[in-house]
């Protein structure tokens, strides 16, 4: 028989793990183009301007010393539920063609924390974004957690989106883009995108 002293020492049940969730899928390298020049901006945004809603984002090279300030925007990404465009701020394209397109009120720009995104686009290339939805804002009350992009894929798709740190700390002031760069661009701009759509399925909606 056990004495009291072997009964207590006894470890508690572990609790069941978790499923791991499978991974969300997001676009691939052929849905993606990075715009290099002026002609190809103009053919995007064709295309562009046709839609309702848009996932957006922005890159900015990372600062890593107190009081340094970011000079980003350094990339621009707008996304439809299948494609996404890249537009690297250079000196050689110049992102006020993009003005038309931001600064639309009718097209909805949909995307996660995008408050500093739009602030920079307004103090370094006088953008004055328009037609803005920020989920982290907007799904707020759904859950008591704020809703970031990796909490929202799980709640709305039952799937877990990979971020790398290593690749969002990444110098984005450099245009030449690794595949893994792209598709995390990429990604940043759709997934928002696709969860406005679900969000949007299940009653949800920007109050006007």
């Amino acid at each position: 028989m056990n004495s009291p002293e072997d009964t207590n020492a006894l470890p508690a049940p572990a609790a069941p793990a978790a499923p791991e969730l499978p991974p969300y899928p997001g676009l691939r390298l052929e849905d993606v183009q990075v715009i290099h020049s002026q002609a190809a901006a103009e053919s995007a945004l064709s295309a562009l301007l046709a839609a309702d809603a848009l996932g957006f984002d922005t890159e900015s090279k990372p600062t890593f010393r107190k009081g340094e300030e970011s000079t980003g925007p350094h990339l621009i990404q707008l996304a439809t539920e299948d494609r996404a465009w890249l537009f690297p701020l250079t000196a050689q394209f110049d992102a006020t063609i993009l003005k038309p397109l931001l600064e639309s009120a009718r097209i909805l720009k949909i995307g996660f924390g995008l408050k500093d995104d739009v602030k920079r686009l307004a103090a370094k290339y006088g953008i004055h974004t328009q037609g803005i939805v920020d989920l982290s804002v907007a799904l707020r009350g759904i859950q008591r957690q704020d809703f970031g992009a990796k909490t929202a894929v799980a709640h709305f798709f039952g799937q877990k989106l990979q971020k790398s740190k290593k690749i969002s700390t990444t110098n984005w002031s450099n245009p030449r883009y690794t595949p893994g760069q792209i598709l995390y661009a990429a990604n940043d701009a759709q997934v928002p995108l696709r969860v406005y759509r679900e969000w949007l399925k299940r009653g949800g909606g920007v109050k006007s």
